[in-house]
């Protein structure tokens, strides 16, 4: 599979990328195949016992794509920022999510190893639309956005959204960090065919280069953990409509 960039991923509408979880490399090829493209295979580092088992998953999942995307697991638990740091110095995968207070050094980590890496800085919803939680700590999203770029971190990962519960939030970010330069944002948890047009609509004129829901448990089997392509196709016609 060729070296790429997220950032190189030919997008939906230009904007668009859809990250889901795969079980192994014949899902990730089902889910990719499903989404025509559009599609960012990933893990959480909550499902691996091992480092070694998580870089060898990864690499696993490079063979039919050029992006994967490692997350943190566990409702996005930040304590899991070291295991999510040593699968990707091991593995290469082009994404990876980080805690916003790890995710400088991790970037600057991966660099000093030779691995360009997109990595994401994650925040919490306020409540409040104009700011953000950091660290348990409420900062005015602008401050935020300041911050984020004096770090070098180029994507914000903002979650728990709770499907719409949040979403004038997200707006504003979107709109704040396009306006800034920063490249992209992550919404997660709560994501699903019954919002994801919503979702959408609302924040295609924000001016954001890159939104990328990572969208989880609606479309997992729960029997056999695998992502149901069927939900993948339906998610991406929805948005095509």
């Amino acid at each position: 599979m060729p070296k790429m960039k997220l950032y190189d991923l030919n997008k939906l509408d230009g904007f668009l990328l859809f990250n889901f979880l795969a079980k192994d490399k014949e899902n990730a090829r089902e889910i990719i195949e499903a989404g025509t493209g559009f599609i960012v295979p990933g893990i959480v580092s909550s499902d691996f016992d091992s480092i070694e088992a998580g870089i060898e998953k990864v690499k696993e999942l490079k063979e039919v794509a050029p992006v994967v995307s490692i997350g943190l697991g566990d409702g996005g638990n930040p304590e899991n920022w070291e295991k999510v740091l040593k699968i990707a110095a091991g593995s290469d995968p082009g994404h990876i999510n980080q805690p916003f207070e790890k995710s400088s050094f991790s970037k600057g980590y991966l660099q000093a190893i030779g691995l360009d890496q997109v990595v994401n800085g994650l925040v919490t919803p306020s409540g409040n639309v104009g700011s953000v939680k950091l660290a348990g700590v409420e900062i005015k999203v602008e401050d935020f956005v300041n911050l984020a770029i004096s770090m070098g971190i180029e994507s914000i990962k903002f979650m728990p959204l709770k499907g719409t519960v949040h979403l004038e939030e997200l707006v504003y970010l979107c709109k704040a960090a396009a306006e800034k330069g920063i490249l992209s944002v992550e919404p997660a948890g709560g994501i699903s065919s019954d919002n994801i047009v919503e979702i959408i609509k609302a924040v295609k004129e924000t001016g954001i280069s890159l939104f990328m829901p990572h969208i989880f448990g609606s479309t997992i089997d729960k029997l056999t953990g695998r992502t149901l392509p069927e939900e993948v196709s339906k998610i991406v016609n929805l948005v095509r409509r």
